[in-house]
């Protein structure tokens, strides 16, 4: 495909980012390179942020970071033109042996969004090691009487490069006697020999020093050279002669110890001593040889002594000598080629690169959590492995391109309040018979999210509080639970500002904003603030941060601090005729309390002052609740013309506020006493009584039915809220209303709270709760009255419940 020049750029970063998506979706993507060996350091390999099409400009922030398997830091990437150079020195030999293939392994990972890549660098072989005999000369002992076209075996060279680079060509010095014969198999290595092209005579040249030259197939050529020593022997003419020269044996690689491999089979046509024959190993046989094969000497018989590894070792090539007793004795040599067959003894291995721990809750689906990888040391089908994972957990395991390469991905929606953690275990299991098995648990941890708000017991809180209070003083403490974790769940605690009146909120009331202690800043008074209603906001420390709010009602409870009022004041004095009879009210003193309940239920009584001189009975008495003077006997000529009578009004707080008046009466004497009457009144005095009379009748019905319906819906209420409602915890729980009854005719406390009746309980350990509004109807003392007169007082007195119920006052919201 052809490109413009100028768009031809961005044209060809399109195609390579919707290419690498496609790859990306599919798992991983894979790009190959090659270099040379022994390259130096900064030796160039490839542009890889731009073959991968990443732009060199988001390397850094897209956190570029490459890791190699098994290959250390051999390669690295210059993030400043992105590019992958050799960072230190690579020895092919050392890095892959005798393989034919080398490769590093490198994997790419980008963040923002993740991405994986795979990369595979081919190391190339460069003829960088020349061909090497084991020994630096080799020694022939011949005999003269060898026949024409025999052949001496000569140990080759051996050379650490591979391919073209490995293979070696032999040349031998000039000689007239003896020629090189190579002999090539696809098998094995090239077997040298020595043929004899002209009889030898010792006594004409005892002894021959040729010099073979290996020469590899790089470029440029490097050699090996070896001498070779020939000592021509007289004697002994004929060498030991195997069956065969190649023995081919198979092995599992679990056979035991002391089983037979093969047994050799040489013979000698010489006679006696020189016909005898001895086998051993070629004295330079590896040293893995040595301890994994015993020969015996005498029956040539090769036995098993170690363990055999396939893994290891997939095959091994003994080279075996046999010599004669002869003198000088005589040799040949036969190979043995020993393949180790693979069993799955081996359990697949994994290793697991976490990504992204902990994992945060609102994560989406495919996010990639750890990479897995497999791997089995043996082969085939015993080396075909499979992956699971726990079953019934948000998570799959997703195979990538790249061979025994696995991701581990979110596969649901994860909740930290519900699920902190999961142990996850993956297991990868191979094709072998019987299969083996490995595991590996992977534990990821799940990241909390602001995604709960703080939370109060229940949405409105009752507080009750004593008038006068101390400034600062502690009146509740709310507290609100956030299932979230560490800061989400960090919960501050505020005042929702508004209004009381003409004053802020803030100016009676703060909340500590850690441990939502509510204070009331000064003494509250109810006679001004009845009720208190304001919310509390409860907000946590997440980000973006949540928050809730609570309803706190604080109740105002009365305190005895208003002594009685004097309302109106009395004139200075009042005339009283002298034919007033017993009974008969004369005066009456007005008073009102600014508190409530008991508090404001006031009392009058007289003076001692106001007793009649000489311990006579006094001829005035007050209604010991309504402030009422009256007569308690007719009056006569005895009694003084000036009474001066001092009137006690007194509440039942605690303790009790007084107020004392003083009332002036003049005993006069004039108009005609009135006729015996049971009602005392004359005069048009009497028919305003009469009607009046009518009218207490009526009002004392309507009075006595509302305080008998109230009676019996208080009773209902609390009925109901006691079967309803649990019982709470503490002193300062709202509850049910209650009755209070008290004296011969009975009292009653309420609380009207919008219109509904609660009990109010002080917070306080002073002795039982104490009722908020009382309305009483005491019994008086039975006087010389008639009964029209003490209706008449109840009536009032009911009158003055009435209007104290519709008078409450309203509460501050």
């Amino acid at each position: 495909m052809l490109f413009s020049g100028r768009g031809g750029q961005g044209a060809r970063r399109l195609l390579l980012s919707l290419l690498f998506l496609a790859a990306w979706e599919a798992g991983s993507s894979q790009i190959h390179y090659s270099v040379p060996e022994e390259a130096k350091h900064g030796t160039f390999v490839g542009r890889i942020a731009q073959d991968l099409g990443l732009e060199l400009a988001e390397l850094v922030p897209r956190l570029f970071r490459m890791a190699s398997k098994g290959g250390g830091d051999l390669l690295e990437v210059n993030l400043q033109n992105g590019i992958l150079f050799v960072n230190s020195r690579i020895d092919r030999e050392e890095l892959c042996g005798q393989s034919a293939e080398c490769y590093i392994y490198l994997e790419v990972i980008v963040e923002r969004p993740l991405q994986v890549f795979h990369v595979e660098v081919e190391v190339k072989d460069i003829n960088d090691n020349p061909p090497v005999f084991r020994a630096k000369e080799q020694r022939f002992f011949i005999p003269e009487s060898r026949l024409l076209d025999s052949h001496f075996p000569i140990e080759g060279a051996a050379d650490a490069d591979i391919g073209i680079n490995a293979f070696l060509t032999y040349t031998l010095s000039p000689s007239d006697y003896f020629a090189l014969d190579v002999q090539a198999n696809d098998e094995l290595s090239k077997s040298l020999s020595l043929e004899l092209k002209k009889f030898l005579d010792r006594e004409e040249t005892p002894e021959f020093r040729l010099l073979l030259t290996a020469t590899d197939g790089g470029k440029p050529e490097l050699e090996g050279t070896v001498q070779l020593l020939i000592t021509v022997l007289d004697v002994n003419d004929n060498a030991p002669l195997f069956a065969q020269a190649v023995y081919r044996v198979h092995l599992l690689e679990t056979t035991a110890n002391g089983t037979l491999v093969t047994a050799l089979n040489a013979s000698d046509a010489d006679e006696g001593v020189n016909g005898e024959i001895i086998f051993s190993f070629v004295s330079d046989v590896p040293l893995n040889i040595k301890k994994t094969f015993k020969i015996d000497s005498t029956s040539g018989e090769i036995k098993l002594i170690g363990r055999l590894d396939y893994e290891e070792t997939q095959s091994y090539e003994i080279q075996v000598k046999a010599v004669d007793k002869g003198s000088p004795p005589m040799s040949n040599h036969c190979k043995v080629l020993v393949k180790v067959l693979d069993v799955n003894d081996n359990a697949p291995e994994m290793a697991v690169t976490s990504l992204s721990l902990p994992v945060r809750e609102d994560s989406p689906p495919n996010t990639v959590i750890a990479f897995i990888s497999l791997s089995d040391r043996d082969s085939g089908v015993n080396g075909q492995m499979t992956c699971t994972l726990t079953p019934h957990v948000p998570f799959k395991l997703l195979v990538s391109t790249f061979k025994n390469y696995y991701s581990l991905v979110l596969d649901g929606t994860l909740d930290r309040e519900s699920v902190a953690s999961y142990e996850l275990v993956v297991s990868a299991r191979d094709g072998g018979s019987p299969s083996l098995w490995a595991t590996a648990r992977v534990s990821v941890e799940v990241g909390d999210v602001n995604d709960n708000a703080p939370v109060f017991a229940q949405p409105e809180y009752t507080v009750f509080v004593k008038e006068n209070n101390a400034p600062g003083c502690h009146i509740f403490t709310v507290s609100a639970r956030d299932a979230d974790a560490q800061e989400n769940a960090r919960v501050a605690y505020s005042l929702v500002e508004r209004r009381v009146g003409e004053r802020a909120l803030s100016s009676y009331v703060s909340v500590h904003a850690e441990s939502g202690q509510v204070f009331a800043l000064q003494p509250l008074d109810r006679e001004e603030l009845e009720l208190l209603q304001f919310r509390v906001s409860a907000r946590d420390a997440g980000a973006p941060p949540l928050g809730s709010n609570v309803t706190l009602q604080v109740f105002v409870l009365d305190e005895n601090d208003n002594a009685p009022a004097l309302l109106p004041p009395p004139p200075p004095s009042q005339r009283v005729a002298r034919w007033v009879g017993a009974g008969q009210v004369v005066a009456k003193v007005r008073a009102v309390d600014a508190d409530s309940g008991y508090n404001a239920w006031l009392s009058y009584e007289l003076q001692e002052e106001a007793a009649a001189p000489g311990g006579a009975r006094s001829a005035f008495r007050v209604g010991l609740y309504t402030g009422e003077i009256s007569t308690t006997r007719a009056l006569d000529e005895a009694d003084a013309a000036r009474q001066r009578l001092l009137v006690l009004v007194k509440d039942h707080g605690e303790p009790a506020l007084t107020a004392t008046a003083t009332v002036l009466l003049w005993l006069e004497d004039g108009g005609a006493a009135p006729k015996a009457s049971s009602r005392l009144v004359v005069g048009p005095a009497a028919a305003a009584a009469e009607a009046a009379l009518v009218d207490v009748h009526v009002y004392l019905v309507v009075a006595i039915c509302a305080v008998s319906s109230l009676l019996v819906l208080t009773l209902l209420v609390y009925t109901a809220l006691r079967c309803s409602a649990p019982r709470g915890e503490g002193a300062c729980v709202p509850g049910p209303a209650r009755l209070v009854c008290s004296s011969a005719v009975g009292s009653w406390s309420s609380s009207p709270r919008r219109r509904r009746w609660q009990r109010q309980q002080v917070c306080s350990g002073e002795g039982p709760p104490k009722a908020d509004l009382m309305a009483f109807s005491p019994s008086l003392p039975q006087g010389p009255g008639s009964a029209e007169e003490r209706q008449l007082s109840e009536a009032e007195q009911l009158g003055k419940v009435t209007h104290r119920f519709d008078s409450w006052p309203r509460s501050v919201d």
